[in-house]
């Protein structure tokens, strides 16, 4: 009887809970799935006291769905798969036993020959038009002898390299096929952090997966070259995805996914499409990317060098040396002068620059504005070409190392502050002595500060050359030289 009472007293306990729950629930309105969808309409946005975005996102429709748009621009994706020759050593016997150099040589002559192999790999790329160009990335092509591209529907064709830009790391191949599906190209600068956009490709050879991801940073700087300005995104990307689409919610593409982190998830990285889009009509017409000229070396602005210069903040591009005779250098350009806006477009980060340089056409005459002692000022350059550039950059090096067998480089501003070396007398960096030479004989290394020649200051490489060019042979050259914490003279004859 008294085991009876307790049964009847838990299930009237129990009763009673959910009674009380049900009450609950009327009075907070808390909601069943299926009352969840009344909430929240297709193309409206949810009230303020909407539930949790998770429940939202599931019986909402607040996220999107992606399929019909990977039906839409899965046709222009393509699967690349190449083929080169690559030399490898087969293993020799003479890892057994002592090393002996006749044997070594005997074993490596008639056993150990380079084997010319066969090596396959895979990538992506995206058809740009009905005539059947497609962009990829340069890594993916470089070197293959033979490329093979497979459309969605199965159909495989041979491609030739029309042009390719290791720098930036983009390509366009061609396949010999009409009417082809292709993929519009977006604005790379209207994407904003946490935007949707896909990624098509194939990964590891599993053809057209397509993942889905934000756009987690922009203008990343990674150390892939020299014009680094990456969209990074939590989309998956997997080897295999290399020079395949990134694609906004427009199916339009953003960009050309490159990059990952190997011990990292989530974090892959895509080239701009407009910077994709400023290099292909040059890929297609000459094969190769024919770049503008500045003539300047540039460095990011530290916290300690914005006080230095007595900057107002760090932003633009601080110029470290400006090559002789170079654009910038009859432009008026200055070492110490901080490069605020090129072409009318403000420079926030010193990496920015390169890249708004190589974007203009060569020779055309390009606005800035530089702050030098704290003052504003207007210039223009007249920019020069990439190639001409670094032949003319070479020439000086040559030429200075024939100079008393020295070869010198300008002075950077960090440097400058770090030597404590004043800023109207500074001098050059000594990058290399020639062997045997007098100034070789007399003590001068790799790494000295040159401050004068014969008494005649040393502030750039110009000063250098023109010193050193007035020097009659046989006549006594003295230079007065900063060696880490002294500074010294040394001597010697022409």
């Amino acid at each position: 009887m008294r085991k009876r009472s307790i049964l009847v007293w838990a299930a009237g306990l129990l009763l009673g809970g959910l009674c009380v729950g049900m009450l609950m629930t009327v009075r907070l309105d808390w909601t069943s799935p299926l009352k969840a969808v009344e909430y929240f309409k297709e193309g409206e946005p949810p009230p303020v006291t909407a539930p949790p975005v998770q429940s939202a996102a599931f019986f909402g429709g607040t996220l999107p769905s992606f399929s019909d748009l990977a039906k839409r621009v899965g046709p222009s994706v393509v699967n690349i798969s190449t083929t080169k020759t690559v030399k490898r050593r087969p293993p020799g016997l003479r890892q057994f036993g002592p090393r002996d150099p006749f044997f070594d040589d005997f074993f490596e002559h008639f056993f150990e020959a380079p084997v010319q192999r066969p090596q396959k790999s895979l990538g992506s790329g995206f058809i740009i038009n009905n005539d059947g160009y497609i962009i990829t990335n340069n890594h993916v092509i470089e070197g293959a002898d033979e490329i093979q591209v497979q459309l969605t529907d199965k159909r495989k064709f041979d491609a030739k390299i029309i042009g390719s830009d290791p720098k930036t790391d983009i390509a366009v191949i061609k396949i010999s096929a009409k009417d082809l599906p292709s993929a519009p190209l977006g604005d790379s600068d209207k994407l904003q952090v946490g935007d949707w956009v896909v990624a098509v490709g194939n990964p590891f050879g599993l053809e057209h997966t397509v993942t889905a991801g934000i756009v987690s940073a922009k203008g990343r700087v990674i150390g892939a070259g020299p014009y680094d300005d990456f969209i990074q995104t939590d989309a998956s990307i997997n080897p295999g995805n290399s020079g395949g689409p990134l694609f906004n919610l427009q199916g339009e593409v953003v960009g050309v996914n490159t990059a990952i982190v190997a011990a990292g998830q989530g974090i892959g990285f895509a080239i701009p499409i407009n910077m994709a889009k400023d290099l292909t009509p040059q890929l297609i017409t000459s094969g190769k990317v024919t770049r503008a000229w500045l003539g300047v070396g540039i460095q990011e602005i530290t916290p300690e060098l914005a006080k230095s210069f007595n900057l107002p903040d760090q932003k633009g591009a601080l110029v470290s040396n400006v090559f002789p005779d170079s654009p910038a250098d009859r432009g008026g350009l200055k070492s110490g002068d901080v490069i605020r806006s090129f072409g009318g477009k403000e420079i926030v980060e010193s990496h920015e620059l390169p890249g708004m340089v190589a974007r203009e056409p060569v020779g055309k005459e390009v606005p800035m504005k530089v702050l030098r002692d704290g003052k504003e000022q207007e210039l223009k350059v007249m920019l020069g070409e990439m190639e001409k550039g670094q032949k003319m950059a070479e020439a000086v090096t040559k030429e200075s190392s024939k100079e008393l067998g020295l070869a010198v480089r300008d002075m950077t501003p960090e440097e400058v502050a770090e030597l404590r070396l004043q800023p109207g007398h500074h001098g050059v960096v000594i990058v290399g002595v020639e062997p045997g030479s007098e100034a070789d004989n007399a003590g001068v290394q790799r790494g000295d500060v040159l401050l004068s020649i014969n008494s005649i200051k040393i502030n750039s490489v110009s000063d250098y050359l023109s010193a050193a060019k007035k020097l009659k042979k046989g006549e006594i050259v003295r230079l007065y030289i900063k060696r880490e914490d002294a500074t010294i003279y040394l001597a010697f004859t022409k």
